[in-house]
């Protein structure tokens, strides 16, 4: 499976659209179609199911994209959130002088490098423009990711105001909040899906690397001298919720941070890693993070985050652990983990999506045989299931053609109606991932397909 086959695919089946497309598009930029939004979807509520609904720990918070200035001051964003840039002077494109050099010899620790050692590795190694194939670099100067507008109708410095690159730091200013209205304990954690943007100097890898992104983040705050077990507790339930999801463990990998790449706020952040076509990149990280961000709001905001521990009456500003993971990411992965081409016993080839029916778009796809004489039962047919799950009709082509297309999309059931339904309210149902077909009556439809797609 490669890169161009997924992108083709994903196109042709209404998973993924080019962004702004009819006006020749606007680079790394993509629109998820009918298919792909309701796969979102499914991935969110699997992983609101997994780490809020069935965790005794968690609670859910959905904060705003725009915040105060003054918040990324704290957190370091203003100062620090920066990218190593250079420019070839022969064709005006722009890279990340330490991704260039990772490109070159993935062995060099690129993070530990000033601009001046970067920018000499570049010469010293006669790494050339990966576009033009000039060696005509410039002297490298920070870049800083985040992108900047203005609130209100005037533009000048006062109401200068930035979209969030993360996630994070809307729980971290709403800590007391949280832990006033929920009442809730140390340990706890805050969960929260929602965009963040980067203005990537080099984006790429079709939906890998974009600037506008979404992310499943967990703040789980705990009390200090506690974040190692929390942090191996959350490692496990993280790869947990990754094979339970479909994903094979050989295509999973772990990469832990020496001490020269670990954040500063970070005294241990590990990265998993997913084996996508251009080997394994990082899908899931996790980070403890200490107490940097509440002690840095606590410093610049002059409110207090300290909590206060009900049974010692000690007080304490706590310690966090952070798994994040990218939405857009998982969704990559998941189609590459799930898309197969077989060839069948009678010699002909199918492609089907073998994706975990939780995740699924659709659930059943009801097919009428005959569409004069069958679609008003497929129409009753559709009122009742859809209110259980996604449900799909097709009534163009040939039967077998019907069950191509629902298996190239990832429809983990078909649901035929014939003369026979009209006779005694049975139906044909057949599973993608095995071919199989049984016959059954209407009213165990519902239970028999819940049963099936459970997660």
């Amino acid at each position: 499976m490669t890169l161009e086959k997924l992108v083709n695919y994903a196109k042709l089946t209404g998973y993924i659209y080019q962004g702004s497309e009819i006006y020749g598009g606007l680079a790394n930029t993509w629109d998820y179609g009918p298919l792909g939004s309701l796969l979102k979807n499914n991935i969110r509520d699997a992983w609101i199911k997994r780490f809020v609904t069935e965790s005794p720990y968690n609670v859910l918070l959905d904060s705003s994209i725009l915040l105060n200035k003054r918040i990324w001051e704290a957190s370091g964003h203003l100062g620090g959130f920066v990218d190593p840039l250079t420019e070839c002077r022969g064709c005006q494109n722009r890279f990340r002088a330490d991704k260039l050099i990772n490109d070159f010899d993935p062995s060099v620790n690129a993070d530990s490098l000033s601009y001046e050692e970067l920018y000499d590795y570049l010469l010293n190694n006669k790494i050339k423009c990966p576009n033009c194939g000039k060696l005509e670099w410039t002297e490298i100067r920070r870049f800083n990711l985040m992108f900047k507008t203005h609130q209100g109708p005037i533009e000048d410095t006062s109401n200068e105001i930035f979209l969030r690159p993360e996630t994070a730091q809307g729980i971290f200013v709403n800590f007391k909040n949280i832990l006033r209205t929920t009442r809730r304990k140390i340990p706890f954690g805050v969960c929260q899906i929602g965009k963040a943007f980067r203005n990537e100097i080099t984006p790429g890898n079709f939906i890998f690397r974009t600037r506008e992104f979404e992310q499943m983040e967990q703040e789980f705050f705990c009390e200090p001298g506690t974040e190692m077990e929390w942090f191996d507790y959350w490692l496990n339930e993280m790869k947990n919720f990754l094979y339970d999801l479909g994903i094979k463990k050989e295509h999973i990998d772990l990469h832990e941070h020496g001490k020269e790449e670990l954040s500063h706020y970070s005294n241990k952040t590990i990265d998993i890693l997913y084996k996508y076509p251009w080997g394994f990149d990082e899908l899931w990280g996790i980070a403890s993070r200490t107490n940097f961000d509440l002690s840095s709001h606590q410093e610049h905001s002059g409110e207090a985050m300290e909590y206060l521990d009900p049974e010692t009456n000690d007080k304490y500003i706590p310690y966090v652990v952070e798994p994040s993971l990218g939405l857009n990411r998982l969704l990559l992965a998941i189609l590459f983990e799930s898309y197969a081409e077989e060839i069948l016993e009678e010699g002909t080839e199918r492609i089907v999506l073998k994706i975990h029916p939780y995740l699924a778009p659709h659930k059943v796809a009801i097919l009428p045989l005959i569409r004069k004489k069958h679609n008003d039962k497929a129409e009753e047919i559709f009122k009742q299931l859809s209110k259980h799950f996604s449900v799909t009709t097709d009534v163009t082509q040939t039967i077998g053609r019907r069950y191509r297309r629902q298996d190239q999309v990832g429809t983990p059931y078909c649901l035929t109606i014939d003369d026979q339904t009209l006779e005694d309210n049975t139906v044909t149902l057949r599973d993608r991932d095995t071919m199989e077909q049984i016959r059954i009556s209407l009213d165990e439809v519902v239970s028999y397909i819940n049963k099936k797609i459970a997660f």
